[in-house]
C-alpha cells in the first residue's frame, strides 16, 4: 500500500479554516468521562479554545486507535473496568505484536502481518472493557427479526462472494470504509483530521479517504431519495460539543447490516490540549433492538493524515476473482 500525504485536501479547505494561535487558550488537565467509574482523577473543568469566530476549537489530526475492544469480551462479562494486571498483560501483548520483526513463520507478502499494522498499545486510560457504553453489558444489541431475515438473504446471494468484483465489500474494492467503520479502530489509519470554517466543519477519515463537509446553519437535511456512503450530515453546537446527526445512508455501506434507515449521532468534545472525546451514538430500528453507544477518546497524532492509495500495486481482488474462476473450471471437467 502507498501512501501520500494529502496535499490537496489542505488546499481545498483553505477557504474554510482559519486557525490563529493567539485566540488559543490554555486548558486544564485531560478530562475523564464522567460516566465511567475509573481509578483515575476526576475531570477538571477547562475553558475550551475558540476559533476566531468564536466557536469551540476542534482543530487537528487526532489519533483514536486503542486495544480497548468495541464489544465487551464473554470473560469478562459484567465487568465494565480491567485488573491493573490485565492492562498490563494486554499491553505488553499488544507490544510484542507490533515490535516483533518478520521472521521464516511470517506470511510472504501479507498486509495484514501485525508489524505492518497500528492497532495501538494502550487500553483506554479510564480502562473499560468495551468502547460500548451504552447497553451496560458492552454488547451490541441483538437484531431486529427483520434484519436477521435481511442479512440471512444477503448471505444466500454470496454477498462478498466471488462470482464479480460488485460482490465484493466496498472496502475491499476501494470505494469506501463506511461510516461508522472509518471512525472506529482498526488495523490502521486510525486518524481524523478536523478543520472549521465559520459556519462548517470538515473531517477528513484516513480510512478510507473521505472527507465530510458539515453545514451547522441549520438548514433542513436532504430529501431521502439522496443517499449517501456517509450519509447526510448537519451539525450544530451545544455548548463546547459539536453534535453532528447523519442520515439518508446508502444501503451499499451495509454497517452490521444497516443501511438506509441508520440513523448517527457524533458528539465531539475538545476536553484537554491534546485530547477530544466522541461519544457515537447508532439507532435503526430497523437494524437493532435499541439504540447504542460509543465513547472513544482520541489524542493528537504524532503525525499527518495520509492518502489512502488502495488500488496503487493491490493484486488481491484480481487473485481471488482468478481463483474463482478457476475453481468453477474445475468443478465443470468433474460434471
Amino acid at each position: 500500500m502507498i501512501r501520500r500525504p494529502l496535499t490537496w485536501l489542505a488546499g481545498t479547505v483553505t477557504a474554510i479554516a482559519v486557525v490563529s494561535s493567539s485566540s488559543m487558550s490554555v486548558l486544564a488537565e485531560d478530562g475523564k468521562p464522567a460516566h465511567v467509574a475509573s481509578k483515575a482523577a476526576p475531570a477538571k473543568k477547562i475553558t475550551a479554545p475558540r476559533t476566531p469566530w468564536g466557536d469551540p476549537d476542534l482543530m487537528g489530526v487526532w489519533d483514536y486507535k486503542t486495544i480497548t475492544p468495541l464489544e465487551r469480551p464473554q470473560n469478562m462479562a459484567g465487568r465494565a473496568l480491567l485488573t491493573d494486571d490485565e492492562v498490563t498483560r494486554l499491553e505488553a501483548a499488544a507490544a510484542k505484536n507490533l515490535d516483533q520483526p518478520p521472521d521464516e513463520n511470517t506470511p510472504v507478502g501479507t498486509v495484514h502481518a501485525p508489524y505492518m499494522t497500528d492497532r495501538g498499545r494502550k487500553v483506554l486510560d479510564d480502562r473499560r472493557t468495551s468502547l460500548i457504553i451504552d447497553p451496560a453489558d458492552g454488547k451490541v444489541p441483538p437484531l431486529t427479526a427483520e434484519a436477521q431475515a435481511r442479512v440471512g438473504m444477503r448471505r444466500g446471494g454470496r454477498d462478498g462472494g466471488a462470482d464479480g468484483p460488485e460482490s465484493r465489500s466496498t472496502a475491499e474494492r476501494c470505494i469506501t470504509y463506511g461510516f461508522p467503520s472509518a471512525i472506529l479502530p482498526t488495523l490502521y489509519n486510525n486518524n481524523i483530521r478536523i478543520l472549521q470554517g465559520p459556519g462548517y466543519v470538515a473531517i477528513t477519515h484516513e480510512m478510507i479517504h473521505e472527507t465530510r463537509v458539515i453545514p451547522l446553519d441549520g438548514r433542513p437535511a436532504a430529501g431521502q431519495k439522496i443517499q449517501q456512503w456517509f450519509g447526510d450530515s448537519r451539525g450544530h453546537w451545544e455548548g463546547d460539543t459539536l453534535v453532528v446527526e447523519s442520515q439518508n445512508f446508502s444501503d451499499k455501506t451495509n454497517y452490521r447490516g444497516s443501511g438506509k434507515t441508520l440513523h448517527t449521532i457524533e458528539r465531539f468534545t475538545r476536553v484537554g490540549k491534546d485530547r477530544v472525546d466522541l461519544e457515537l451514538t447508532i439507532d435503526d430500528p430497523h437494524t437493532f433492538v435499541r439504540p447504542w453507544t460509543i465513547a472513544l477518546p482520541m489524542r493528537t497524532s504524532d503525525g499527518p493524515i495520509y492518502e489512502y492509495a488502495c488500488h496503487e500495486a493491490n493484486v488481491g481482488l484480481y487473485d481471488i476473482l482468478e481463483v474463482a474462476r478457476d475453481e468453477e473450471k474445475a468443478a465443470a471437467k468433474k460434471k
